[in-house]
C-alpha cells in the first residue's frame, strides 16, 4: 500500500548555489559606483556625508594600491541602496565639479565593474586553471620575463608620480586653508560690524559722501565744466588738478601743483 504525501523539495545543488551567489553579486555591482582621485584624508564617514544629498551609502570599500609603501585610499567602491541612487550619484559627480573632503581637484566617478571587487564569487560555468611557467617552456617563459621587467619599471614610475601628487596635494591644501581662513575673517568682521552698530554709522557716513559728489557734479555743470573730466581726476594721480576726499570732513578741495 502506497502512502500519499507531499513531494519532497528538490535538493539545491552547489551549481545552483553558485549561480544564485553570482546573480546577487551582479545586483550589488549595479548599485555600486567607483570613485577615484580621492584625498588620503577621506574616510568612510566623509564619503557618506558627501553623498547624503542624493544617496544612502550602504558600504564603502577602499581599493588598496599594493604597489606602493603608502596606505593611500585614492579610490573606493561605494555601495548604495539601489541602481537609481547610483545613477543619481554618478550624474551629480559628472555634471558638476564634485570635491570631497577638501580635495582641491574634483573626483571622478564611474559604474563599478566585477573585476574591481577584491572579494567576488567565482563565475559559474567558467573553469580556470593556473600553472607555473618554467624556463623550459620557451616562448611563454620569455614573455613572462619581459612582463616582470615591465612591471618593475612601471612600479618605479608610479612611485615618482605618487610622491609628486602628495607634494601637490599638501601645497594645494595649504592654499585652500589660507583662503578659507581669509573668508572666515571677512565674515567675522562683517558680523562684528553689524552687531556693534558700526554698520549704521558707515551707512550714514558714505551717504553724506554721495550727497557731496552729487552737489559737486551739479556745480561743475553750472560752471560749464565736464563732470566726467573731473571724475577722471580722482583716478589719475599724475593729472595737474587733484581732487581730494576727506572722509572725516566730507568736502572737496581743488589744489594746483
Amino acid at each position: 500500500m502506497s502512502q500519499v504525501g507531499s513531494a519532497p523539495a528538490p535538493m539545491v545543488t552547489s551549481h545552483e548555489d553558485a549561480k544564485k551567489a553570482y546573480a546577487d553579486f551582479e545586483k550589488k555591482v549595479k548599485r555600486t559606483i567607483y570613485i577615484d582621485h580621492l584625498s588620503p584624508q577621506v574616510t568612510s564617514s566623509v564619503l557618506k556625508a558627501a553623498l547624503a544629498q542624493c544617496a544612502n551609502v550602504v558600504d564603502v570599500e577602499f581599493i588598496v594600491n599594493y604597489t606602493i609603501p603608502y596606505d593611500i585610499p585614492s579610490a573606493a567602491l561605494v555601495e548604495l541602496d539601489d541602481e537609481i541612487q547610483a545613477k543619481a550619484a554618478l550624474d551629480l559627480m559628472n555634471d558638476f565639479p564634485f570635491i570631497i573632503g577638501g580635495m582641491p581637484r574634483p573626483v571622478r566617478a564611474t559604474c563599478a565593474k566585477p573585476d574591481m571587487f577584491r572579494e567576488r564569487p567565482p563565475r559559474p560555468d567558467i573553469k580556470k586553471e593556473f600553472r607555473w611557467v618554467k624556463q623550459e617552456d620557451g616562448t611563454e617563459y620569455e614573455g613572462m620575463k619581459k612582463l616582470r621587467i615591465l612591471a618593475k619599471r612601471q612600479e618605479a614610475e608610479n612611485m615618482a608620480l605618487i610622491k609628486n601628487q602628495l607634494e601637490e596635494e599638501k601645497e594645494l591644501a595649504k592654499q585652500q586653508q589660507e583662503l578659507l581662513d581669509g573668508n572666515y575673517k571677512k565674515y567675522d568682521m562683517l558680523e562684528n560690524v553689524v552687531q556693534n552698530g558700526n554698520m549704521k554709522s558707515l551707512a550714514q557716513h558714505y551717504g553724506r559722501l554721495v550727497d557731496v559728489l552729487i552737489s559737486y557734479f551739479e556745480e561743475e555743470k553750472i560752471k560749464g565744466r565736464n563732470p566726467q573730466r573731473s571724475t577722471a581726476m580722482l583716478n589719475n594721480p599724475a593729472d595737474q588738478e587733484h581732487v581730494w576726499l576727506v572722509p572725516s570732513q566730507p568736502c572737496l578741495i581743488n589744489s594746483h601743483t
